[in-house]
This record gives structure tokens, C-alpha cells and sequence, in this order.
């Protein structure tokens, strides 16, 4: 059977390579830029006889993104954490000069310690963090048999990753075009339309709960949404006002909108959380010179994830280390190296030991390639120029691989890697038996590292589904803290970012499962904002004391026992509309918690809340 595909007629087989014979225009623009910038990076670094030129084009596609915004990003904090790692590297060869008993487990606790800080962030703040993680461990291995020369061996490979960002950012200004008026442009539609979306959504559910996955499908797009912001307002560039505040209060709203939907509320209830969704949309399209408003949330920190990354690092890290000291093996440090390398890629990828499967595959066409080139083309030409005219044809087809989102760990490992296996010189040529050792140190490194992430702590769904809902249940008992200040906005921030990655990492389990951890995940996130509400109302000046001190006690209990304290929110609603002590605002709260908590028979098997509870008496 033939399928139409862009007007050429191909066979079921051919759309897997759709990326490579039918490419989109935007595909092309990115590998012929990327590439130019890579090989120019090669060719400036040869022409100044830099000792290691194959790092400064590993750095141009380590760089290089599909948006300005985002690549601007992705270089600020890549030179923050090359600063910081090359700071650490100095300071621990310094503190112990050729002594491996202690400079191996410095850098394994360093490696452990930025991978596991890592996961504390988002965006591209985390990549800082896994730089310097590598760049520290690469510095210090280099001068591990000279130590005297670690300043040295720092500056340098602080020079190839300053060129690589130069040459990338060189090429991609050239080619860029009215790039401020179209980001601005697709900001506000992308917003708009979210808002719509959320709006017909709920327009359309008549009153009815929302399906998990709609729910879970419309916060995906807010937190897509919401991830690029930054990059947006970078793209923009300074005198856009508080573009991005405004951005993100929009989102909070709308995760606002969702949570009150589900918890029941009609469209016209939610009305004026809209008007004020639509007020900030204003904002943005046309700021005011005295625009001093604020808004700020940041990622889940789950500290179980961040404690099982940094052991699992650091774990394999000492462990190649240890080889590394036992065997004496000469391309020992190319192997901890490349390893620490992989390691701070892979650390935080939602399931690892799967991106360690594509990255090993994109390694080995690497080296496959690779081999062509040393012993076929390499031999034949005479000047780098021409080098660099035959690597167009191979680093192309991997910029085209990098915009297919099945391929892009495949890609990232080939476009970074190939030039590093070649390893061009100005005086003379990588010969076999140094192809040999460097690719065996290449691949064994990325081997073991796929060997670790699958034998320690390796990420399973079941228990990160477990894991992520005994969190949730913990930061809902929180919040009743008399002490806590979380607001709603970063609660529902919070929560938001958990779920996508819960639905991002765990299609593999039964759907049942999954819509029931959903479920229970949603519902938590309807409890915290009555919880929240109840505690911000109770210090309320219209608040008598009695009142006061019965929705106290019941928030000590709740912060102790959770969802099981509902029965006792049922008791204090009921007394105080008995005695009317309470401002309509406790009496909303408490009646919502009432309402939606996970009460004995309260649960249906899908995960989401019976409606058909009692109110209290009063309600």
C-alpha cells in the first residue's frame, strides 16, 4: 500500500528516513548552519595550531539549537559551569597532585555531587551544573601525569569551547532575520492560544470533571509553554519590559483555571481568573514604561531523585577510576575522560539507560565513519581546507538527524564525537593504531556507562510513579505548616512539572496504573490550593478567634496526618456554620477539602474523585 508523503508516493518502510530524502526547510537551514559553524570552528582552531582542534566543533553542535532564544541559553550557562569546572579542576590537582587514592574520589564526589544538584533545576540552569560536573573531571585527568600544568590544560579548553560559541553565534547572527518581531509574534499567539484552548476545553466539558487526559494533555502544553519563555525573552533582547513575568503569571493562571475546573467550579465561576489571564496578555502586547511587576516559581526538587542520581554518578564514576588506576591501561584518561563526558549527558535524561542505548548507536556510526576517514580520506588530502570540504557531507546528515526527535540522542553523540575521533592535526595524522585505542576508549567508556545506569538504581516506572506520589503526599502535608509560605502558584507549579514528567516517563506501565497515580495526582493538587486558601484565610482579620482556633488545630492534624484529617474538616465546617465564626472564605475551603479528598469510598477506579459526597449541614 502507498501513502502520499509531501507529494512523493513511498513505500511504509520509507517514512523512517523521511528525515533524510524529504527534509523540511527549516531541517536544512539548521544542519547547513550548524555545520558551517562547526567546520569553520575546526578550521580557525588548526589555523592557530591549537594542540586539540577537534573540541572546538564538539562545542558548536553541543551549542547549537533550533532557536536563537535557546541557544543564547544554553551558551551563558555553558560558560558558567566551563568557569566553574575548570576553577575545581585547578583547586583539586593543586590539593592532590598525583595522587589518585585521592584525586579519583574528589572527582567522583564532584561528578556525584553536580549531577545530583542538577536535578534541582530546569532548563538549561541544570546544564550548568552537569558542565561543570565534566569539564572539572576532563581537566583534572589531563593533568593528572603533569600536574604542573593544569593552568595550562584549563585555558586551553576554556579557548575551544569560547570559539566553538563564537563561531556558532558568528553564523547563526548572520542568518538570522527579523528574528525579535517573529518571537514576539509567535509568544503571543502561543499564549492566545492556550488561553482559547483552556477556555473551549472547559466550555465544552458541560460541568463535567475533565478526563485525566485532557487534563494531563492541556498541562503539557502550559509547562511546553512555560519552558520557553526564557528563550523567548532572550530572542527579544533587553527593553521588552517584564515580558517574562507577565508570561508566567498567564500560565499560573491557567493551571489555576484547571485545578478549579476539576475541583468543580463552572466557567462563569472562573471568569474573573480568566479577565485577569487576559489583563497580563495586555501587559505584554502593550507594556508600560513603570511596569515593576514580578513573578517567579521554580522546578520540583525531589531530593530522593537528586540523592539516587548523584550516588549512581559518583558510584560510576570511583568505579572507572578504579579500573583506570588497577590496569594501568594508557588511554586511561581518554577513557574517564569520555566517561565523565557521557555521564554528565545522560545524568538527568528521564530514563537513562534508554538515551545510553541511542547515544551508543549514534557513537558507533560515529566510529564507523570515523574509520572511513582516517583510513580512506584523511591519508589523501593535503591541506585542512579540503578536510574540512569532506566533513560537510557527514556532519550535514547528522544536522538533519538532530531536528528528527527519534534521532536526536543518536545525533547529538555522531555530530559531537566525529571530529574528536578523527582528531586532525596540523602536523601530521591520527594513524591506525591511535584510532584503535581512541575508539576503544570511546566505546568502552559509553558502554559502561550503559552498564551502570542499568545495574544501579536503574529507573523503573512503578516505583517512580510510587516515589513521585509519596512526595506529593508529603509537600500536601506541608503545607498546613503554620510556618510555610508556599503560594499557590508554586504549588500548582510544581505539581504541573511532576505530572508531565510522570507522563512523559511512564507510557510503559498499564493504563490503569498510570490514570490512577494521575488521579491521585491531580486531586492533591486540588487539596493544596483548598489547603493553601484555608491557611492564607485563617490569619485574616475578619477571622474570629474560636474560628481561628478550631481551623488550627485542624491544620496541625492535617500536617500530620494528611488526607486521613479530612473527617475532621467535615466537624469543623459543620461547627462553624453552626455558629457562624467563619468568613466565607474559610467555609469555601474547608467545604472543597471536604469534597475532594480522598475519603474511604471516595475513589473511583480510575483514579478520579466520586462527586456523589454529602455536604456537610449548612453547605
Amino acid at each position: 500500500m502507498m501513502e502520499p508523503t509531501k507529494g512523493i508516493f513511498i513505500g511504509p518502510w520509507g517514512t523512517r528516513w523521511a528525515w533524510l530524502y524529504a527534509p523540511s526547510w527549516a531541517s536544512v537551514a539548521f544542519a547547513v548552519r550548524t555545520s558551517v559553524a562547526a567546520l569553520l570552528s575546526l578550521l580557525i582552531a588548526m589555523w592557530m595550531e591549537l594542540d586539540s582542534p577537534q573540541w572546538a566543533p564538539l562545542t558548536v553542535w553541543v551549542v547549537a539549537t533550533s532557536t536563537r532564544g535557546e541557544t543564547l541559553s544554553k551558551v551563558r550557562w555553558r560558560l558558567v559551569g566551563t568557569a566553574a569546572g575548570c576553577i575545581l579542576s585547578v583547586c583539586a590537582v593543586a590539593c592532590f597532585p598525583q595522587q589518585p587514592a585521592l584525586l579519583i574520589p574528589s572527582m567522583a564526589l564532584w561528578v556525584g555531587l553536580c549531577s545530583g544538584c542538577a536535578t534541582f533545576f530546569d532548563g538549561y540552569r541544570r546544564y550548568a551544573f552537569l558542565v561543570a560536573s565534566f569539564t572539572g573531571a576532563i581537566v583534572s585527568s589531563a593533568a593528572f601525569s603533569a600536574p604542573q600544568n593544569v593552568f595550562e590544560i584549563s585555558i586551553s579548553r576554556g579557548t575551544y569551547i569560547v570559539l566553538g560559541i563564537l563561531c556558532e553565534t558568528a553564523v547563526a547572527t548572520i542568518t538570522s532575520r527579523n528574528t525579535e518581531a517573529s518571537t514576539f509574534t509567535a509568544l503571543v499567539g502561543r499564549l492566545q492560544r492556550l488561553m482559547d484552548g483552556v477556555e473551549d476545553t472547559i466550555r465544552g466539558s458541560c460541568g463535567r470533571s475533565l478526563s485525566i487526559e485532557q487534563e494531563t494533555d492541556l498541562l503539557e502544553k502550559v509547562m511546553s509553554a512555560n519552558a520557553r519563555i526564557e528563550f523567548d525573552v532572550l530572542e527579544l533582547g533587553p527593553g521588552h519590559g517584564r515580558i517574562a513575568d507577565h508570561a508566567r503569571a498567564i500560565l499560573s493562571a491557567l493551571l489555576v483555571i484547571l485545578a478549579r475546573a476539576r475541583a468543580g467550579l463552572m466557567l462563569p465561576d472562573l471568569e474573573d481568573i480568566l479577565h485577569g489571564a487576559r489583563h497580563h496578555l495586555d501587559a505584554i502586547m502593550w507594556p508600560r514604561r513603570d511596569d515593576r511587576f514580578r513573578f517567579s516559581a521554580h522546578s520540583p526538587r525531589q531530593a530522593e531523585e537528586a540523592v539516587r542520581v548523584g550516588f549512581r554518578t559518583a558510584i560510576g564514576i570511583l568505579g572507572a577510576g578504579l579500573i583506570w588506576e588497577v590496569t594501568a591501561w594508557n588511554e586511561g584518561p581518554s577513557f574517564f575522560s569520555y566517561l565523565t563526558l557521557v555521564s554528565g549527558l545522560l545524568a538527568t535524561r528521564d530514563i537513562p539507560a534508554v538515551a545510553a542505548r541511542d547515544f551508543l548507536a549514534g557513537a558507533l556510526c560515529s566510529t564507523v565513519v570515523a574509520f572511513l576517514f582516517v583510513f580512506l580520506v584523511t591519508p589523501a588530502v593535503t591541506a585542512p581546507e579540503c578536510l574540512v570540504f569532506l566533513l560537510f557531507i557527514p556532519m550535514f546528515v547528522g544536522g538533519l538527524a538532530a531536528r528528527e526527535a527519534g534521532l536526536a540522542t543518536h545525533a547529538m553523540a555522531f555530530n559531537m564525537f566525529l571530529p574528536v575521533l578523527i582528531a586532525p592535526k596540523n602536523g601530521g595524522r591520527t594513524d591506525e593504531i591511535a584510532f584503535f585505542n581512541g575508539s576503544m576508549s570511546f566505546l568502552t567508556a559509553i558502554l559502561y556507562e550503559k552498564t551502570i545506569l542499568s545495574i544501579i538504581l536503574p529507573f523503573n516506572a512503578f516505583h517512580h510513579l510510587r516515589r513521585t506520589d509519596a512526595w506529593t503526599q508529603k509537600r500536601l502535608r506541608h503545607l498546613a505548616d503554620r510556618s510555610a509560605s508556599q503560594p499557590a502558584s508554586q504549588w500548582l507549579y510544581e505539581n504541573a512539572a511532576s505530572m508531565v514528567r510522570s507522563v512523559r516517563t511512564c507510557r510503559g506501565v498499564p493504563a490503569e496504573t498510570l490514570r490512577h497515580y494521575l488521579g491521585r495526582h491531580l486531586q492533591a493538587m486540588i487539596l493544596g490550593l483548598w489547603i493553601i486558601a484555608l491557611r492564607d484565610a485563617s490569619h485574616g482579620d475578619g477571622v474570629s478567634r474560636p474560628a481561628a482556633a478550631r481551623v488550627a488545630v485542624f491544620l496541625r492534624q492535617w500536617s500530620r496526618e494528611g488526607e486521613a484529617a479530612a473527617g475532621r474538616a467535615r466537624r469543623v465546617l459543620a461547627d462553624l456554620q453552626s455558629y457562624h465564626r467563619a468568613t466565607p472564605e474559610v467555609e469555601r475551603a474547608l467545604l472543597g477539602i471536604v469534597e475532594n479528598a480522598f475519603l474511604p469510598g471516595n475513589v473511583t477506579t480510575s483514579g478520579a474523585p466520586d462527586r456523589a459526597i454529602h455536604h456537610p449541614r449548612g453547605a
